[in-house]
């Protein structure tokens, strides 16, 4: 196999850089979106736990296992984002796009995987879920929509 041309280098770099832009940002909307489930939701309101098939000690620990993972995303994603900006590299389109991403598909997958398939937890308890679920399903769905286009319009523009 033969070294890659400079302009293959490049391509491949540019594609590289151009995934850590999405990477970043949906890492930290996977974290934004489990902080404000966590501390809405879990801590504030009271309406859950991480995990409520449990004691509720075991629902405690679930919420502190669940909010380390919302802080090591976060964390990795500002990593990301800082090594971007040093190199120059950083696309704000693609990272927005990849910010509502992970925040529509966490937010989808909460609602869906772990709500519904799993029964890790319901929005709330005691309630008609309908209108719950239809709002968390429908703003997930748009957050991944928008994020969507952002990265499709980023990624016909030329760098």
């Amino acid at each position: 196999m033969s070294a890659p041309t400079p302009v293959e280098a490049r391509g491949h770099q540019a594609t590289t850089l151009s995934g850590r832009n999405v990477l970043s940002g949906v890492l930290l909307g996977l974290g934004i979106a489990a902080f404000v489930d966590e501390v809405v939701f879990h801590q504030i309101l009271h309406w859950h736990h991480f995990y409520d098939k449990g004691t509720p000690a075991a629902g405690l620990i679930s919420d502190g296992l669940f909010h380390a993972f919302s802080w090591f995303a976060t964390i990795a994603a500002l990593f990301l984002f800082a090594d971007l900006r040093r190199r120059g590299s950083f696309h704000r389109s693609l990272w927005w796009g990849g910010l509502l991403l992970g925040t529509g598909g966490f937010q989808l997958y909460d609602g869906t995987l772990q709500h519904k398939a799993m029964r890790l937890h319901q929005i709330r308890y005691d309630v008609d879920l309908t209108p719950y679920d239809w709002t968390w399903n429908i703003t997930a769905v748009l957050l991944i929509v928008a994020g969507t286009i952002l990265l499709l319009r980023a990624r016909r523009r030329p760098a």
